[in-house]
Formats: C-alpha cells, structure tokens, sequence
C-alpha cells in the first residue's frame, strides 16, 4: 500500500488468513510451502467458504476465501476455514493432487480443521422427497439440473420422487414446466 490507498476488506481477509496460516504451518510443522501459496478473495461465493486451486504447471496453490463467509462466521469458524484449505494446499504440493480422503481425514484432524463448513447464506431451492415417511431433504444455491427437471432425478435416501420449492416465495414444482412457471410466474422476485 502507499500513501493515499486504503485498505479494503479483501485485504484484511487475506492479511488475517495469511496470518493464521503461518502460525498453523509453524506450530504443526505442516509442510506447506507459504512462498508458493496465493490467496484471492471472492465477492461472488455464496455456498463455498474456500477453495484451494492447484496450478501444476506453476507449482502454486491459490487459496481462495469467500467473503460472505468472512462477513457472516466468527474469526473461529472462519480459521477453521483456512485450515481446511491449508490441507488441500498441503496435499497439492506434497502429493500433485487433494480432495477429502483419509489423508485428508486424518491432516484435518491433526489441524483441527472441519471436514465440512456451516452454511452461511440461505438456500434458494429446497429439494424434499414427496413420500410421506421419508424426510429426505437437501438444498441448492443455483438452479442445477436437478431444480430445473426434478421428475428426471429421484430421492437420494429411497429413490421416490421429490419436489422443489423456491425457499424465498414458497412456490414448488415437480416438472421442468412447472420449474418455467414458477420462474414466469416470479419474475422479478425470482
């Protein structure tokens, strides 16, 4: 920063993380190389708190950081978010490759990292199994193909079919044209 420049809230989401991070790398003695670790902030994230992103033609790990999550968790939970990452950016440049396997099972839990992250923005669709003593029940933050045909997939406990209500309006729909009718019906409000 020079004179004149202010600092932004990316900014100290990155200065914060950066932080924590060298104090996990040095009290765990992870092997996490900080030098070939980049982060980014996202103003877009809505569902994933953080993101590791591997680039092998670089050997470089990005890690990226959402700031809604930032914004909505405490400094706590928000930690465990980085750890998280730390982990898949551990697994990157010792093994080329992450996801959340026993290796990572087992470095999340020497770290005291979260497997899974709390949500913290309200889903837009709520999928729910149409068979009375099922109760299955998952959430959405996009229109995937499964809000947008839920006749073409099924319960994923019992295999009965399901229906989506848009959470903000209360509408529901069990087809694809029932998925256009909403939306028109909605149009603004959508």
């Amino acid at each position: 920063m020079t004179d004149g420049e202010e600092y932004t809230l990316a900014d100290e989401i990155v200065a914060r993380a950066r932080i924590h991070a060298r104090k996990v790398v040095d009290e765990h003695e992870l092997a996490v190389d900080l030098k070939a670790l980049e982060w980014e902030v996202s103003a877009r994230a809505r569902c994933r708190a953080g993101a590791c992103q591997w680039h092998a033609d670089r050997e470089v790990a990005t890690i990226v950081l959402a700031r809604r999550a930032y914004e909505r968790y405490d400094w706590s939970a928000f930690a465990g978010v980085v750890r998280h990452e730390l982990v898949h950016a551990w697994e990157f440049q010792q093994f080329g490759e992450s996801g959340h396997g026993d290796r990572f099972r087992e470095q999340a839990g020497a770290l005291e990292a979260p497997r899974y992250c709390d949500a913290f923005t309200e889903p837009r669709y709520v999928l729910r199994c149409r068979v009375a003593d099922c109760g299955w029940r998952a959430t959405r933050h996009r229109a995937s193909k499964p809000v947008k045909a839920p006749d073409q997939y099924r319960c994923g406990a019992c295999g009965g079919e399901y229906e989506v209500e848009h959470a903000v309006s209360g509408r529901t729909w069990t087809t694809a044209s029932g998925y256009g009718g909403a939306k028109a019906v909605l149009g603004d409000d959508w």
